[in-house]
């Protein structure tokens, strides 16, 4: 089924993008949370509108989304998290607005939390990676530590996984 992005979805497509996924993935998933709508000829000539409207006002935007991707690719941002009686599991979890603020505070660089490619949030201690959309054609990654502020420091660091 053919289908148009709303949402940049990791490891399908950007925003704007028309892309072939299965009927199920589509409907059980892409629909219910908003990322897509189904790719007819009247949304298509909606999306050719939009495209033509974003390529005019985008040169100057991705110079700026250049520039900060050059701050924040590959840096690193730790963030407390509330372990549970299970080791490891957090007491609700880190989300892409919570992300947003650690990178203002920690890199000083103000982002908006859609601009975080962040699906599901991270339930869990250790290091992820993260993408930030910056622009349709801007896209750099970022780590995020989640860390147990009570344990030790002398503790051994948590496994690299991808938080996707």
């Amino acid at each position: 089924m053919k289908v148009i992005l709303t949402q940049t979805v990791p490891k399908l497509g950007k925003e704007g993008t028309v892309v072939n996924v299965a009927d199920g993935y589509a409907r059980n998933y892409l629909f219910p949370r908003g990322l897509a709508i189904i790719a007819d000829k009247k949304q298509l000539e909606v999306l050719e509108k939009k495209l033509a409207r974003i390529a005019a006002k985008s040169a100057d935007q991705k110079a700026t989304a250049e520039a900060l991707g050059e701050k924040l690719g590959g840096a690193t941002v730790r963030l407390p998290g509330n372990v549970g009686a299970v080791a490891g599991k957090l007491f609700g979890a880190i989300t892409s607005q919570n992300i947003a603020d650690a990178i203002k505070s920690q890199l000083g660089q103000t982002l908006d939390r859609k601009n975080i490619a962040l699906i599901d949030p991270i339930k869990r201690l250790g290091t992820f990676e993260v993408e930030l959309d910056l622009h349709r054609d801007v896209t750099v990654f970022i780590h995020v530590e989640v860390y147990d502020p009570n344990a030790p420091v002398a503790e051994a660091p948590a496994e690299t996984e991808s938080a996707e």
